[in-house]
């Protein structure tokens, strides 16, 4: 592998658990403002489970072509915190909190599919986790989309 594909290698399987991580984070904030709403626990759990799943993977990938991950810059997952529980505090009904996932799903497809086009050559197993992973953040959005 040549220096250039090395480094959009290791930048993509950084941007992707980034991506993951941000989820993960996002779900943990999003847990103590729900009421007694058991689908809504029950459905961030199953995501947030997965998306471990993910991280997990991107770490394994990570170890195999000794690419050192960085963890989201804690200013980043301090402004999504305070944005949540800004967000949350005025609304935490089902259908508000379906929405902001709905969104924050939107927008991770999006990066996670401009970092894919940008991948060229590298570790195929990169690209495998990028279309699983963009599989299933589109099955998340169809999901909170009918929960809105």
């Amino acid at each position: 592998m040549d220096q250039t594909t090395k480094k959009q290698t290791e930048e993509g399987l950084a941007e992707l658990y980034r991506n993951v991580q941000l989820a993960i984070t996002s779900i943990a904030d999003i847990m103590p403002n729900l009421e007694n709403d058991e689908l809504l626990k029950d459905t961030l759990m199953h995501q947030y489970e997965i998306y471990e799943q993910f991280s997990a993977r991107a770490q394994i990938l990570a170890r195999d072509l000794e690419i050192e991950l960085k963890e989201p810059n804690p200013m980043k997952k301090a402004m999504m915190w305070s944005s949540i529980k800004m967000s949350t505090l005025t609304d935490n009904s089902r259908s508000h909190i379906a929405e902001m996932m709905a969104q924050g799903t939107v927008m991770g497809i999006t990066a996670l599919l401009r970092t894919q086009r940008e991948l060229k050559g590298g570790d195929e197993r990169i690209f495998k986790l990028f279309e699983e992973l963009i599989k299933q953040e589109e099955a998340f959005e169809k999901k909170w989309k009918d929960l809105v």
